[in-house]
């Protein structure tokens, strides 16, 4: 390098120079979060956003009151009689349904809301929103949509209709959507999503017209 003319050892100082600031401050930036799942994205993966610092607020507080009903589902559920490992669909039944109406019991001031709150809603809203007017969005409503016919009103604490056969929910939909306990199940009732406690079989919590037309 020494027997080089000044000029050029000036001229590689330069270049050195330029090629570590643009190393330093041109770094391309991350992709931004988005609700389209990968084509090749696993059936579990889970793609929730973009969310503003407010969306994720939202979604955080619903996360908190849900945490809290499943440690109620939890302590009550242990405290029910153990069923044979044997045990007949009439045990079953009658098991549920007293696990059913100690969940009522103990959330008898419950409503609308109380999981899903109205902050969370508008953002699972803008979500499904995202999915069903994609391309596929006609299709993923009707795979829904198959079996119900005629209107439910729902009731929040009340047993899931039993005249009502439990909808399919899609990878698309589940992916966008805030990851819930194993307990615990988002599905649809005509237009209306709920929140199903599965062991209890009982609307934990539901967002009317929340599949959008």
């Amino acid at each position: 390098m020494s027997d080089l003319p000044r000029h050029l050892i000036g001229l590689l100082l330069v270049a050195a120079g330029s090629t570590l600031a643009c190393n330093r401050n041109d770094a391309p930036a991350p992709p931004p979060a988005t609700t389209q799942s990968p084509a090749d994205a696993p059936a579990t993966e889970r793609v929730v956003g973009p969310l503003s610092e407010a969306d994720a607020a939202a979604l955080a507080t619903m996360n908190e009151r849900v945490s809290r009903y499943i440690e109620l589902h939890t302590t009550i559920e242990s405290r029910l009689p153990k069923l044979p490992q044997d045990a007949t669909p009439l045990q079953i039944d009658t098991n549920q349904r007293a696990f059913e109406q100690r969940i009522r019991e103990a959330r008898k001031n419950a409503k609308p809301g109380d999981l899903f709150t109205p902050e969370s809603q508008v953002v699972i809203k803008r979500l499904l929103a995202t999915v069903f007017g994609g391309p596929d969005g006609q299709q993923l409503k009707a795979s829904i949509m198959d079996e119900y016919s005629g209107s439910v009103k729902l009731a929040v604490n009340t047993r899931y209709p039993d005249s009502v056969p439990i909808s399919t929910m899609p990878p698309q939909v589940l992916q966008t959507l805030p990851k819930l306990s194993e307990d615990l199940e988002y599905r649809f009732i005509g237009d209306n999503l709920i929140i199903f406690d599965v062991h209890a079989h009982v609307v934990a919590d539901f967002i009317e017209n929340a599949m959008p037309k």
